[in-house]
């Protein structure tokens, strides 16, 4: 076999990269070309025109009957650690409910046994209820045991 002689496919693959080579350089000429983009200017009367006011701020902060449907506060999840074996989903659901509307419940449980491993998380309706259950449960009698009630952290 002569030296020099290369095979169909590798001249196919060397003009296929010079050719993005040439496209990439075109495009990158042709953006050059055009410029930035426009930006839109507004003007600050034009921002704050929808904002409240100061004011309307306060009292709203003061009055929470005067704030707008929906504009509660977000809702808060709790770790609830130390959990007796015997506590259910329910009787976790029914000792949180007291302070405020629960949105969920769950004992965590082991895939392969269906145990409780011994902690669960709360949702809360909002941060004001969880805080009031905060203090009042953690540290406290549920099924037997002395429950840990804190705010869940993400993993």
């Amino acid at each position: 076999m002569a030296r020099g002689n290369y095979s169909l496919g590798k001249r196919q693959r060397e003009a296929e990269r010079a050719r993005k080579k040439r496209d990439k350089a075109q495009k990158r000429q042709q953006k050059r070309e055009e410029g930035p983009a426009e930006i839109e200017m507004r003007s600050s009367e034009e921002l704050i025109e929808h904002l409240p006011s100061v004011a309307e701020v306060m009292h709203n902060l003061e009055n929470p009957e005067a704030r707008a449907k929906g504009s509660s506060s977000p809702p808060c999840r709790l770790f609830v650690g130390g959990l007796s074996w015997d506590t259910t989903t329910e009787s976790l659901q029914a000792a949180f409910e007291k302070f405020g509307k629960v949105i969920d419940a769950a004992v965590v449980r082991d895939r392969a046994t269906g145990q409780s491993r011994g902690f669960g998380f709360i949702t809360l309706d909002n941060r004001k209820d969880a805080a009031k259950a905060i203090e009042a449960l953690n540290e406290s009698d549920l099924d037997g045991r002395a429950i840990i009630v804190k705010i869940a952290t993400e993993r």
